[in-house]
């Protein structure tokens, strides 16, 4: 990675650890929806960059938000994972865009778009919601948890996408 992407990256993810621990975790909406933008930085980190590395930054942005929230790790585990499994997601969901190196989110097409983040979403929430709920006596609360967040999130991302997007033109 170039300095400038560095820079961009350690911005992103300082801006985004504080927007979710201060405002985005005192969003509680009917008792389980709760929007979780910060999984922004993981889908935004360069297709080429080093997947050793994102693990770690994605742990460590997990890590802050638990830090802040007290919540045990949860949040630490599902950022891990979903940058491990990242590169599995980019592949079905680019394709052959991803085998040349050649993934850019926000010049994505639509679907390509959607695919890709709604699958980030939908693996994150339910791992987090998993392992904080822990408890098949609850699967429909995990279920519920993980569509209704997930639902938000994905607003609130395709939202910030868009704004990205049009700063890039």
């Amino acid at each position: 990675m170039q300095t400038k992407e560095i820079l961009i990256n350690c911005a992103r993810f300082i801006i985004l650890v504080f927007l979710q621990v201060f405002l985005l975790n005192n969003i509680n909406l009917l008792g389980y929806i709760n929007p979780y933008l910060y999984i922004l930085f993981i889908l935004l980190y360069p297709s080429t960059g080093n997947q050793t590395l994102l693990i770690f930054l994605s742990f460590l942005l997990g890590l802050s938000v638990d830090i802040f929230e007290d919540s045990g790790g949860v949040h630490a585990a599902a950022c891990a994972f979903i940058a491990y499994i990242r590169p599995v997601v980019l592949k079905y969901s680019f394709g052959i865009s991803y085998e040349y190196n050649s993934v850019k989110i926000e010049r994505a097409a639509p679907t390509e778009k959607f695919i890709y983040v709604a699958s980030i979403i939908v693996i994150h929430n339910f791992i987090m919601f998993a392992l904080e709920i822990f408890s098949f006596d609850h699967i429909l609360l995990l279920l519920k948890s993980t569509l209704f967040s997930g639902i938000f999130t994905f607003i609130l991302i395709m939202g910030s996408l868009i704004l990205i997007n049009k700063k890039v033109k």
